[in-house]
């Protein structure tokens, strides 16, 4: 998935920034006030960060803005697939849980993946967030960012979308499923 360099090649960013764009302008709904020329000059300037987005994509992500950070500046980008990204599903939440497994370990973590790409999990408080804007995870979950206190005592958090509800869930770090995945975001 995440090759050694983190660059694209001009073309690879002509194309992303073209999906970027038309996904923008066709929902708008995530980021009302917001001008694409603005994120655009943003993203131009910052190569790598083009480099997580592309890898999010690539993974079934489909990123967008969601918002501006009022402190920074930085423009919010999350994973707005209808459901958890096809490409990070069936991975434990992180390294302990994925080695504490006695068989049938999955290549790789939710924290390890995230980290490859350059991107966070987003917390429970993002997820809801993302939740206003859309109804995600209907049919799949994803891991969040577990607070360190719940993780230390072996437990790891997910969400999904039920009954038109956010029900936020526990289990151990060390299960996966297929339709348990994980959403990220950048800041730009």
């Amino acid at each position: 998935m995440a090759s050694q360099i983190k660059e694209l090649s001009a073309e690879q960013q002509e194309e992303l920034l073209s999906v970027l764009k038309n996904r923008f302008e066709k929902n708008r709904n995530r980021h009302q006030g917001l001008e694409w020329a603005d994120v655009q000059a943003k993203l131009e300037a910052i190569p790598q960060k083009l480099w997580s987005l592309h890898q999010m994509e690539s993974t079934g992500g489909e990123p967008d803005v969601v918002g501006q950070d009022k402190n920074t500046g930085e423009y919010l980008f999350y994973d707005c697939s209808a459901e958890s990204p096809k490409g990070r599903r069936s991975v434990c939440y992180d390294w302990e849980g994925q080695q504490a497994r006695k068989e049938h370990k999955p290549a790789t973590n939710a924290i390890d993946m995230a980290t490859a790409m350059g991107i966070e999990l987003l917390t429970e408080q993002q997820y809801r967030e993302l939740q206003t804007l859309g109804n995600f995870d209907t049919k799949s979950s994803s891991w969040v960012k577990t607070p360190e206190a719940i993780r230390e005592l072996g437990g790891a958090l997910f969400c999904d979308r039920r009954y038109n509800h956010v029900f936020v869930y526990h289990n151990g770090a060390e299960p996966y499923y297929a339709a348990r995945g994980f959403r990220g975001m950048v800041k730009v």
